[in-house]
């Protein structure tokens, strides 16, 4: 098994050892949704000892109609982003889904993410790359987990500083996904974090909206956690059932304090002597 590298965003350190947690609202709604919920993440990590960045996009190209919500655009949503930095004292993390909107939003963003669907687009990862941020990349849907080790090299050769391999589910037939654990340790030969996204891979693709089951969310959670992943993404929201984004997948605020408790017991667990990834 490789070695993991960590990697720094902001202040922050992912594969270092303690759980690392990347959450926010999908999208920036407001710039007092997205401090409160800041705010209420900040605390509740700091109080277990996990590496914690906030996670909102400024714009979502990939939406299903024409009428979905995309995003207040890139600079109102990176004012927002740049307010949860100054003022919660946290490193944030965004989508860049374009080469020309790199630069803009590393100058605000402690790390960028590239997209799954956009996983293998040369110019985008580059782009994300030479801004000198760790850039997050989901693996897409249609790639097979070794297939990052090239999505890596390019984000390596680029000069990233520092890369986050992302599991969010795989295609299986249409209009679902599953999680394939073995995905984790294949993810992990590479030797950069990984991290498993708990939202986004319980959704369900296709329709006017994409539709999503989040009852299986925590207990998936809790096993890829088992699993000896580096890092949880999730998005969370007050009231996700009326979130402007992605408001089936979405958690609900109120569960994350229960869903940090049960990784921090796991976590625990994994220390005893003998155990590893």
């Amino acid at each position: 098994m490789a070695a993991i590298r960590p990697v720094a965003i902001g202040a922050a350190r992912f594969g270092a050892g303690p759980l690392g947690i990347i959450a926010g609202p999908c999208v920036v709604e407001s710039e007092d949704l997205v401090l409160r919920v800041a705010e209420r993440l900040r605390d509740l990590c700091a109080a277990r000892g996990f590496a914690f960045a906030f996670k909102s996009s400024y714009q979502k190209a990939n939406r299903s109609s024409i009428a979905s919500y995309t995003g207040p655009g890139l600079a109102p949503g990176l004012a927002a982003l740049a307010r949860v930095r100054r003022e919660v004292g946290v490193p944030v993390l965004t989508d860049v889904h374009s080469v020309a909107e790199a630069a803009a939003a590393a100058e605000v963003a402690d790390c960028l993410q590239v997209p799954a669907f956009l996983s293998r687009q040369t110019d985008l990862l580059l782009a994300c790359a030479r801004t000198g941020r760790p850039v997050n990349v989901k693996k897409g849907q249609f790639l097979a987990p070794e297939d990052m080790r090239q999505v890596a090299e390019k984000l390596e050769a680029g000069g990233a500083r520092g890369v986050l391999l992302t599991e969010r589910g795989a295609t299986f037939g249409y209009h679902d996904l599953v999680v394939d654990f073995r995905s984790f340790l294949r993810l992990a030969e590479i030797g950069w974090p990984v991290v498993y996204d708990a939202s986004h891979a319980m959704q369900r693709p296709g329709g006017a909206v994409t539709g999503g089951d989040r009852r299986c969310a925590l207990p998936i959670a809790r096993a890829a956690v088992a699993c000896g992943v580096d890092a949880l993404f999730f998005e969370t929201h007050p009231d996700p059932d009326h979130a402007l984004s992605d408001a089936a997948t979405q958690f609900p605020l109120e569960w994350v304090e229960g869903l940090l408790d049960s990784c921090l017991r796991i976590r625990e667990a994994l220390q005893a002597p003998g155990e590893t990834r």
